[in-house]
């Protein structure tokens, strides 16, 4: 069996009725009636019926992303699948990774992701921030583009817009105020890129402007107990595998108000001998970023029983 890693999506990948196809699979079933008990509330409804716009609420999507990863990768263990070499999630998705480690118990991380919502909700409120996807644009370049932008509003201005999910080499989300991102948004495109999109989210994620979310997540990771990783888990903000608690926890902190820095993970894990990338959870998302990062991995999923057996034979599991 060639090394392979597993990694796991975050926030916008989520989608009703996403769960279905597991049926009633014993492994996905326990997931859920576990995240729910933890939140006190029936998340397999909320996932089954919805509707969309609940799910897109930052504070029900990051539970059920994460529920979705989680489910994918106990399902993935009950039908014999092999343990992966290494472990990763974009941004949100770090979580599952460290529920699929054995860091957090799953009942620790549900509560834990609703509170880092809840957090990042509060650090802006709704309207003033802002992301955009700006593609077919070198990420050194939208970095440029967004200093030159926030230099422009001068001095102790609060205006400000920063490259904060490097998602492949043409793909750069940016996010910070909503004045600051309409205004990169516009000169990126006069400056030679093909698109910049605002996206549908409620707040400026991963920016600076998160630092207060950061500060109450530091507080509330401080009374979280953390086990010893039993898979490496690749860290986003430091592209780094970190062994000890502190150091994860830090690593979180740091990741709620810093950048995805994806198109290195995908990098640092083909560094390591990874040969084949397997997306556990909903969507192929972050099988296409990998692809376009790196296309001499070979991709994969898990996401229903059906690609959980494909996927078991690509990797020649017995």
């Amino acid at each position: 069996m060639t090394s392979f890693a597993f990694v796991f999506p975050g926030q916008g990948s989520q989608a009703v009725g996403m769960l279905d196809a597991w049926g009633d699979h014993p492994a996905v079933a326990e997931t859920l009636r576990e995240a729910s008990a933890a939140l006190d509330e029936d998340l397999g409804e909320l996932i089954r019926t919805g509707p969309k716009e609940a799910l897109a609420l930052t504070t029900n999507t990051q539970p059920v992303m994460l529920v979705a990863g989680v489910a994918a990768w106990r399902a993935w263990l009950a039908e014999g699948g092999a343990t992966p070499d290494v472990v990763a999630g974009h941004s949100l998705g770090e979580y599952s990774a460290l529920v699929a480690a054995g860091v957090l118990t799953l009942a620790q991380a549900a509560p834990l992701v609703r509170f880092r919502a809840q957090a990042m909700q509060q650090a802006v409120p709704v309207g003033t921030g802002a992301m955009a996807a700006v593609l077919g644009m070198e990420a050194a370049k939208v970095i440029a583009g967004c200093a030159e932008v926030t230099a422009g509003f001068g001095a102790g201005s609060a205006e400000c817009v920063e490259a904060v999910n490097f998602n492949d080499p043409m793909q750069t989300v940016i996010a910070g105020s909503k004045a600051a991102v309409d205004k990169a948004c516009e000169l990126l495109k006069a400056n030679g890129a093909k698109r910049a999109l605002l996206l549908p989210v409620s707040a400026p994620f991963h920016s600076s402007l998160m630092r207060p979310a950061a500060q109450a997540l530091r507080e509330k990771l401080a009374s979280v107990e953390f086990a010893a990783p039993r898979i490496p888990v690749l860290n986003n903000i430091d592209v780094a595998v970190e062994t000890t608690s502190e150091r994860i926890r830090d690593a979180l902190v740091r990741q709620a108000a810093g950048p995805v820095r994806w198109v290195e993970s995908v990098q640092a894990l083909k560094a390591r001998g990874v040969a084949t990338v397997v997306e556990c959870g909903p969507g192929r998302v972050l099988s296409g970023m990998v692809k376009r990062i790196s296309p001499e991995l070979v991709t994969a999923t898990v996401y229903d029983p059906a690609t959980l057996a494909e996927t078991r034979q690509l990797l020649n599991t017995p």
